[in-house]
């Protein structure tokens, strides 16, 4: 797990940039994920959306991408988004959002899902774990 959140600051360091003479800085954040939509069971060798829940905290914030990292068939997943830094952002304390991404089933046996939900009171990562069972 160290290895997901070096790899989460490295990315934001590397991304928070100026664009251009204007001076529009951003950088990149993980958000939380709230919830997620994924099958009860995967067929091997078909693609499955997964579809996942989370707060878009202001108007600065963007979907950028997935973080999405494999090993054997543990899958670790967050959103990213881009946050331009300006002035005018506004909060949205309501404004749940959902992205999907397509799933290749390629091996058999379950895979198990790492949703990454944030930290707890000792900076411990969150996860919400879900195993899935692939069938033939």
């Amino acid at each position: 797990m160290k290895k997901f959140f070096v790899l989460s600051f490295l990315v934001a360091l590397l991304f928070s940039c100026s664009v251009d003479d204007d001076s529009v800085n951003f950088n990149l954040e993980l958000l939380p994920i709230e919830s997620v939509d994924i099958p009860e069971e995967f067929t091997l060798g078909e693609v499955f959306p997964i579809t996942v829940t989370y707060q878009k905290p202001s108007t600065c914030h963007a979907f950028r991408e997935f973080y999405y990292a494999k090993h054997n068939n543990e899958r670790t997943v967050a959103v990213i988004n881009t946050v331009v830094e300006q002035n005018d952002c506004e909060d949205l304390p309501d404004e749940m959002l959902t992205a999907t991404f397509n799933f290749q089933v390629t091996s058999n046996g379950s895979y198990i899902f790492k949703f990454w939900q944030g930290k707890d009171d000792n900076d411990e990562d969150l996860f919400l774990e879900i195993e899935v069972p692939v069938t033939n």
